[in-house]
């Protein structure tokens, strides 16, 4: 290895935040180093602070100006927060995009959505088959996780070995998919790990994580149990909770629907790829409505309360012409999110003023997290025994909190978030520049930067409302008639008891009599006054400051 060819690690996503994973790896010259981007994911927005944005992708500006030295994104798994903005970026980078095969079938779908080709994403065997990507060959290492065939890569580079886990817990049994298995990572970890770049997310968590075998019994037992019909939710990505909800309902002597366009791409892509087998029968929502009520299983998305989504359409009323009423069952068997309380939360009193019962995971009888608890990451610390260790894929108090785990063992760690470049070539990981990153916003059919202002203003007039003054001027400068307002997100009265159109509109008019003739002939003097006097008389009359278009049009 050459003294000044350096390895390197950047996150430019799902480094101090969960969500959005983008991780840039390289090895060669400095500025000159080729490159392999690990994970391109989405994070979901909120109406307090990006309303009406449909997706957050990770900004790769730094990534796509060095394109050329990009040689390939390879996905560790097929949850939307590691592969979601792969096809809506891919026109920026256009290189192969490498994944195992459930998570390719997805991939694909993704593309072709997108107007990609498909064939662009390649399908890789399990370790130890391995892909050679310029200085790097990187083979996917099979580890449990919450979706059918995650891996950790195994990236070697002329600096050594790095072991990016992806999301994983150790999970002997995972019922679907491949259990973690401690014999090949102790096979991987003899060679030596340089670095290993660790999922964080439940590091607070001090007990050691349950395995996906632990729920059947308790689940069919209360499926069993429930009179009425039963409906249940979770993520559509993971398929061993939805054959485990299908078989308990199945078992319970009842028929089976998914609901949920989400619900059904997920099943059929395991089936296709043969990561799911021997899946209970299915019938269609039009064949439910023949069915007595309590012999049916409804299977649902939007475990985390979005709008649209199957689970949030039967509270508010009926699905594909479904319904769920006074003595059914209703079933979370997932973890809420952080965030998504509020939207969880509704559903719930929703259903509850329906008469349905609702249980949630708060037993801890219905549901396992997909991530790795405390306890089990010093157990993979152990089996790897890295030479330096960085944590990923968590707010910044979980990796500090990893870090800390690392540094307890005599292993280096860094707290390492989005933008900091690390050199990992030396004994320590070095920070050896700062890379200006930020988010994208999906808003519609395009993309916008969150700097951008398109959503700040949004924000500003959800918060304050918004006027339209337009005002005609003749040939001679002057106002031809009145100007007029136009009020959105306003009250219509206020302190005066008149209606604010009319005082506004008033106010104006007052204004314009009395202007001299060099504002009049200038545009800007005169939109400046007139929305200073729009906000001022807002503020006396109802106590708010609306944002203010003007529009002035003269007649030549």
């Amino acid at each position: 290895m050459s003294t000044d060819e350096r390895l390197i690690y950047l996150p430019l996503g799902g480094a101090g935040e969960i969500g959005m994973n983008a991780y840039v790896y390289g090895y060669g010259k400095q500025g000159q180093e080729r490159l392999i981007l690990v994970d391109l994911g989405v994070a979901f927005p909120d109406m307090d602070g990006t309303p009406g944005v449909d997706l957050i992708m990770p900004d790769i500006t730094w990534l796509r100006e060095r394109a050329d030295q990009l040689e390939a994104i390879l996905i560790t798994h097929g949850h939307e927060d590691h592969i979601g903005a792969v096809a809506h970026l891919y026109g920026q980078l256009n290189v192969p995009v490498y994944a195992r095969a459930f998570t390719a079938n997805l991939a694909r779908r993704k593309m072709e959505e997108r107007g990609h080709d498909p064939m662009q994403v390649h399908t890789v065997g399990a370790w130890p088959e391995v892909t050679k990507l310029g200085p790097f060959t990187v083979g996917v290492a099979p580890m449990a996780h919450s979706i059918p065939e995650s891996g950790g890569l195994v990236i070697d580079s002329p600096a050594g070995r790095v072991v990016h886990t992806g999301d994983f817990k150790l999970d002997r049994d995972p019922l679907v998919g491949e259990p973690f298995d401690p014999e090949m990572w102790t096979e991987i970890a003899k060679p030596g790990v340089k670095a290993l770049v660790c999922d964080s997310t439940n590091v607070f968590s001090q007990h050691p994580g349950r395995s996906e075998s632990d729920l059947p019994e308790e689940i069919t037992k209360l499926i069993s149990e429930a009179k009425g019909m039963v409906a249940a939710t979770t993520f559509a990505s993971n398929v061993a909770r939805v054959k485990t909800l299908a078989e308990a309902g199945d078992r319970a002597g009842r028929s089976i629907v998914l609901l949920g366009r989400a619900m059904r791409r997920m099943i059929e892509a395991a089936t296709e790829t043969g990561v799911l087998t021997k899946f209970p029968k299915v019938i269609q929502p039009e064949e439910a409505r023949d069915i007595p009520r309590e012999n049916l299983m409804l299977i649902t998305t939007g475990s985390q309360g979005e709008r649209r989504a199957a689970t949030a359409q039967m509270a508010r009323g009926k699905y594909r012409g479904l319904e769920l009423k006074e003595g059914d069952l209703f079933l979370f068997s997932s973890k809420t999110i952080p965030g998504n309380e509020k939207g969880v939360i509704r559903i719930i009193n929703q259903f509850s003023e329906k008469g349905v019962d609702v249980v949630d995971d708060s037993s801890g009888l219905y549901h396992v997290s997909g991530h790795a608890n405390g306890p089990d990451l010093e157990e993979l610390h152990d089996l790897l025994k890295p030479q330096m260790l960085i944590p990923m894929h968590g707010e910044h108090r979980h990796l500090r909190q990893h870090a800390r785990l690392g540094e307890a063992k005599g292993i280096p760690s860094a707290v390492v978030v989005n933008g900091m470049m690390m050199d990992l070539t030396g004994d320590t990981p070095r920070v050896t520049e700062w890379i200006e990153t930020g988010r994208t916003y999906l808003d519609g059919s395009v993309k916008i930067g969150a700097l951008d202002g398109v959503v700040r203003d949004r924000i500003r007039m959800a918060l304050n409302g918004h006027v339209v003054v337009t005002l005609i001027m003749d040939e001679e400068d002057e106002p031809l008639g009145e100007p007029w307002c136009d009020v959105k997100g306003l009250a219509e009265t206020g302190t005066s008891n008149a209606a604010l159109i009319e005082v506004l509109e008033e106010d104006l008019n007052q204004f314009l009599m009395r202007a001299g003739a060099k504002t009049l002939k200038d545009d800007g003097k005169l939109e400046d006054e007139l929305r200073r006097i729009v906000r001022q008389t807002s503020q006396a009359e109802i106590g708010k400051k609306p944002e203010v278009t003007v529009v002035i049009s003269r007649m030549r």
